[in-house]
């Protein structure tokens, strides 16, 4: 691949960038880039301002970058920027830029300070860039600042591991040199996905403010925290600098004189500095696709393979077809018919780990939540007897009875089947509700089309909602079966005759345990553990335990 071919390759894979972020998705490509990562103040603003050599990045305290920036850096003899959002406007104004970041962030994230993964695509044409293209991803966090949500460290640490985890993505590792190195958030986070270091670049930041006599020479020359691709040292502008409007170029100038006269530094000054940094970020990015390059080609090729196929199935497709509406229609409420009947009988082909949902949390009801209703029910021993004393005495009026009438019995255990009702009715409610979050989770695949999900949901939970009133009712009947008659000679009916047997029975099976079966005398001779050879014992063996006495003591065994 000749050199022209090369410089070819960042434009190339810009205008597939572009082209996937106007569709909005990957196409599950991972196309090769260049993500920067690091804290908050870490320099990763200066870093990329100094490439350009405009001020255009939003700055401030907290998060400032809130969504991904995709910066391509395009060689060109003009110099001003495009965003994809805006297409066809140049901006030759700097600070115009910067202005339209923020304003494209707040659209999405809002203005308390939250994040979106969705990325801002900015095109810069200048005379002093070399081609080159990185993502600029928000400065990790600690602290939740104003209306943050509690949870703002793992939510940006979530969105930087969607980058960097591709395989086919470079890691800028930004770190300032006047804080611990091993302790560097973004070192960390790059070694977590890229443990031999193969796809990460050190930029050590703010060399110039490290305390005195104290250097990074053993970084720099890739000796403490060892990097395949190596480490780079920068010296931006101080925030006294940026406030006073220092000019790039004149900050630019600085740096090469502090590498040159840094004693530690002296040795690797050709090696360090920004004009530096950005060479070898266009060689490392351009031999990445290079390398990339075949893998990517035949996914990108499979892929089109494939939607040829789709295309070939709709080449005679006809939209204003009323027999394809229906066909199509058909197929989507059949759809919808399967899934719903696999999430109630349980062989689903997505199973949700996180909760129980459909036919389980129905059985959950039945089995579990039912018979806890039940047992939840208060019962007050002292208020039944009262009752049953005014049931019996109330029905033998002023004659004093000599049985328990029957009426009283079927007054008391009537008003105890009925609290049935609560609980049962109460059932039916909740499985009422959890077939209908199950309608709701079946119509998510007709969200493209929203009149008929609407129209399904609405149907099938009307429907469901006619046949509540049935099945209460149905519930209801069951109920007041078993209180119009009670089968007082069923098997499990605890009567004052199976009361009479089961109490003969317990009392047959004390007497029998404790029959004496034999007892007498048993010698025991020849046990050498023994002391003094044979001895005798008096013993007593009954159905439920053996006892000894020994003959010289009056103490017995078991």
């Amino acid at each position: 691949m000749g050199n022209r071919e090369m410089e070819e390759l960042i434009p190339l894979v810009n205008r597939l960038q572009d082209a996937f972020s106007a569709l909005g998705q990957s196409c599950l490509l991972e196309l090769p880039q260049i993500a920067v990562v690091g804290g908050q103040s870490a320099g990763k603003s200066s870093v990329l301002e100094n490439f350009v050599g405009r001020d255009f990045l939003p700055r401030g305290s907290g998060i400032v970058t809130r969504r991904p920036l995709v910066l391509q850096l395009v060689n060109s003899k003009a110099e001003y920027a495009e965003f994809l959002h805006c297409k066809g406007k140049k901006f030759t104004d700097f600070d115009e830029v910067r202005h339209e970041i923020e304003a494209e962030t707040d659209r999405v994230t809002g203005v308390n300070k939250g994040i979106s993964s969705i990325p801002i695509n900015l095109r810069v044409y200048s005379p002093h860039v070399l081609n080159l293209t990185l993502i600029d991803l928000p400065g990790i966090t600690k602290v939740p600042v104003g209306d943050q949500p509690a949870d703002i460290e793992h939510q940006i640490r979530e969105m930087i591991m969607q980058f960097i985890t591709r395989e086919n993505c470079l890691i800028l590792a930004v770190t300032p040199a006047n804080t611990d190195l091993a302790n560097s958030d973004a070192l960390k986070l790059a070694k977590d996905v890229d443990p031999q270091g193969l796809r990460t670049i050190g930029v050590i930041t703010k060399l110039d403010l490290m305390d005195e006599g104290t250097d990074a020479r053993d970084v720099l020359e890739n000796k403490l925290l060892p990097l395949r691709r190596g480490y780079v040292g920068v010296v931006n502008r101080s925030q006294k600098d940026i406030d006073g409007k220092k000019d790039i170029k004149a900050a630019m100038l600085a740096e090469r004189k502090f590498f040159l006269s840094h004693p530690a530094y002296r040795h690797i000054a050709d090696r360090m500095g920004t004009p530096h940094l950005q060479k070898v970020l266009n060689q490392q990015l351009t031999n990445h696709i290079r390398d990339t390059l075949p893998s990517f080609r035949s996914k990108l090729q499979g892929q089109l393979l494939s939607i040829e196929h789709e295309v070939e199935a709709y080449r005679n497709f006809k939209p204003e077809d009323p027999t394809r509406k229906t066909k199509a229609l058909l197929q989507m409420v059949q759809q919808f018919a399967v899934d719903f009947e696999k999430r109630i009988e349980g062989s689903g082909d997505q199973v949700d780990t996180l909760e129980l949902s459909g036919g389980a949390k129905i059985n959950r009801i039945f089995h579990e939540r039912f018979p806890f209703e039940i047992v939840k029910m208060e019962f007050n021993e002292k208020e039944l007897r009262r009752e049953i004393s005014y049931a019996i005495k109330n029905i033998h009026g002023i004659r004093t009875g000599l049985f328990t009438p029957d009426m009283a019995f079927e007054a008391i255990v009537k008003k105890q089947i009925v609290k049935l009702k609560g609980p049962s009715l109460k059932s039916v409610d909740l499985v009422i509700q959890e077939l209908i979050n199950t309608v709701k989770k079946c119509t998510k695949k007709l969200a493209n089309f929203p009149r008929l999900c609407e129209e399904t949901e609405r149907i099938v939970a009307n429907h469901i909602r006619e046949r509540e009133g049935k099945t209460k009712d149905q519930v209801l009947l069951l109920i007041d079966i078993q209180v119009s008659y009670i089968n007082t000679n069923h098997e499990d009916f605890i009567g004052f005759a199976n009361a009479q047997q089961r109490s003969s029975q317990v009392h047959k099976k004390n007497t029998i345990g404790n029959q004496v079966i034999r007892k007498g005398w048993l010698t025991i001779s020849n046990i050498g553990i023994m002391k003094g050879g044979s001895k005798g014992y008096w013993f007593v063996l009954t159905a439920e335990s053996l006892s000894w006495y020994k003959d010289d003591e009056n103490q017995r065994h078991q």
